[in-house]
């Protein structure tokens, strides 16, 4: 409990003890806190997902220094611009308390907010400029100075080793039920593997990548709209770009819910689509490949397809990763995202159109 070691963590970071608050946090509990009279956010580092946060925290204040650098360069706002993470009174990134919790302190953006869903196609734009400034910035940081904090996360020939291994050992006995979706996910493997293959062949750049590209990843000014930086940096590590504009669409585009189980509603907004193209676009002209550009739009299939066939597995596995509502959870999240890479095949022709316009 926090509560416990509260004045030796407040003590570590200087920030005050009273009006200490809990603000949630789905994979990190946050708190609201103070240091000499400006907001910030004090975190606890869930090590059950990050089980080195020597390795976390080294990537976050490299990624995060960069940044600052570039932005004071280029007469950018630093304090703004990145999130300005706070080190301890003796130099460290993060304090570890008696029951051995970690816990970090960061700079709060006032006037900011986040959102957890597309209301427009502009504030989409906003977030893949937000996006494709990141990666812009750190496009000249050399990723193999980063530690791969979850291993091979983007790895899709592995993940679909993982789910061979779940339909083999069959564990709870839900393969019968669900042939459907093994076919349709087996049919789409002589895809899996291009984007780890362009890596591993260098005709693909290895980046700096966020790999958690979810709309509430953004901080948007609460006034004007604009996006003012990317939050969230837990998954930083080596990657492609791919993976981040993929993934985003995954999340972004589509017009249900990633539970909906009535798949009509499912439907890839194209005009979703263009919006965050443009916007990563307008970042990224003078700095992404050929080759890169070229999978943009089928990255948007391979990240659904990597994300329905991690739910499946799950579901084959008896529902240990993902956190489930009921017993067919993750099934219906792989139908739903095994619809969503239907309707982008049906539309790879525009989007590959929409890509070449906006670049």
């Amino acid at each position: 409990m926090i509560e416990r070691y509260l004045s030796d963590i407040c003590g570590a970071f200087g920030i005050k003890s009273e009006g200490i608050s809990f603000g949630g946090g789905h994979i990190n509990d946050t708190y609201s806190a103070e240091k000499d009279g400006y907001p910030c956010v004090l975190q606890r580092i869930n090590t059950e997902v990050f089980k080195n946060p020597d390795e976390v925290m080294s990537n976050i204040f490299r990624v995060t220094s960069h940044l600052r650098l570039k932005l004071k360069t280029s007469n950018g706002d630093a304090d703004r611009g990145t999130l300005h993470f706070l080190k301890t009174a003796d130099g460290a990134p993060y304090f570890k308390d008696g029951d051995g919790d970690c816990f970090r302190v960061y700079r709060f953006i006032e006037n900011s907010i986040t959102v957890e869903t597309v209301s427009k196609p502009a504030q989409f734009y906003e977030a893949a400029k937000t996006f494709g400034r990141f990666q812009n910035m750190l496009a000249d940081f050399p990723a193999e100075q980063l530690y791969e904090t979850i291993q091979q996360f983007h790895d899709t020939p592995n993940r679909v080793k993982q789910l061979n291994d779940a339909i083999n050992s069959d564990c709870c006995g839900r393969v019968k039920e669900c042939s459907p979706e093994l076919e349709y996910a087996m049919k789409q493997v002589p895809e899996a593997g291009i984007v780890c293959g362009a890596i591993a062949e260098s005709a693909v750049p290895c980046r700096v990548t966020h790999n958690d590209t979810k709309l509430n990843n953004v901080l948007f000014d609460e006034k004007t709209g604009e996006g003012i930086c990317v939050i969230d940096l837990d998954t930083v590590m080596p990657g492609s770009l791919l993976y981040d504009f993929g993934d985003a669409l995954r999340f972004g585009a589509n017009t249900a819910a990633e539970d909906e189980t009535d798949l009509d509603k499912v439907v890839f907004d194209l005009n979703l689509f263009e919006a965050f193209t443009k916007g990563f676009a307008s970042e990224l002209k003078n700095t992404i490949t050929p080759a890169e550009k070229e999978l943009l739009a089928f990255s948007a299939k391979l990240m659904t397809y990597e994300c329905g066939i991690r739910f499946l597995a799950d579901f084959l596995n008896g529902d240990t990763y993902f956190k489930t509502k009921y017993r067919n959870h993750n099934l219906d999240r792989a139908r739903n995202q095994f619809q969503l890479c239907r309707q982008i095949d049906l539309k790879r022709n525009e989007m590959n159109k929409i890509v070449n316009e906006s670049f």
